[in-house]
């Protein structure tokens, strides 16, 4: 799982999938909670691929399971501990694809439920929401929402958030010289002097 993870960060979807489907021909003796890691990272791998039915099917049938889980163990317990936890997979995997404005609804949808003590999460989602937008040609949207990412970013001096935020900038490469792009350039400055 670890492997599908980096080769994700690599954009490799086909790798991810690979080391996936391996995982998962063991799954019978799988416990449902690491069945439910390798299908969410799966779809990660489908996303890359360009495959919005398979990244779907392997997020509904994660969410079958996740009745499933009953340890208490904290590591690798994202799935039960993070509220909207396999939307948030969802929401991400929609990005990828440029999916702007279905992703942009799971963001939204997901952020009602993030508790306040999770900023980093929130600051991360916030970015992906914000380049959500700007995928789906609604550039003031995007500002708006990173202007609140930015913020959290600031704070936290999250690496993840800044990486998230650095993405928006390239999603919002079309509006650069409109009056939109500099405030997003203004917000991203004080990420980046902090940084």
């Amino acid at each position: 799982m670890n492997q599908a993870q980096v080769r994700t960060d690599l954009g490799d979807g086909y790798g991810v999938i690979d080391l996936c489907e391996a995982v998962l021909d063991e799954s019978d003796g799988l416990f449902p909670k690491v069945r439910i890691m390798a299908m969410q990272q799966q779809a990660h791998g489908a996303s890359l691929t360009g495959d919005r039915t398979a990244v779907d099917r392997l997020i509904d049938a994660a969410g079958e399971l996740l009745c499933r889980v009953d340890d208490d163990r904290p590591w690798g317990n994202a799935c039960r501990r993070t509220p909207g936890y396999l939307e948030v997979q969802r929401a991400t995997c929609y990005g990828r694809l440029g999916l702007g404005r279905e992703a942009g609804a799971l963001w939204a949808q997901v952020l009602d439920d993030v508790p306040a003590t999770a900023r980093r999460d929130r600051g991360v989602y916030l970015a992906r929401q914000a380049t959500a937008a700007a995928a789906a040609r609604e550039p003031d949207h995007a500002v708006e929402i990173a202007r609140r990412a930015a913020e959290i970013a600031v704070e936290t001096r999250s690496a993840r958030m800044s990486r998230e935020l650095a993405t928006l900038e390239r999603v919002m490469r079309p509006w650069h010289d409109a009056p939109v792009g500099r405030d997003l350039a203004e917000i991203l400055a004080s990420v980046n002097q902090g940084g």
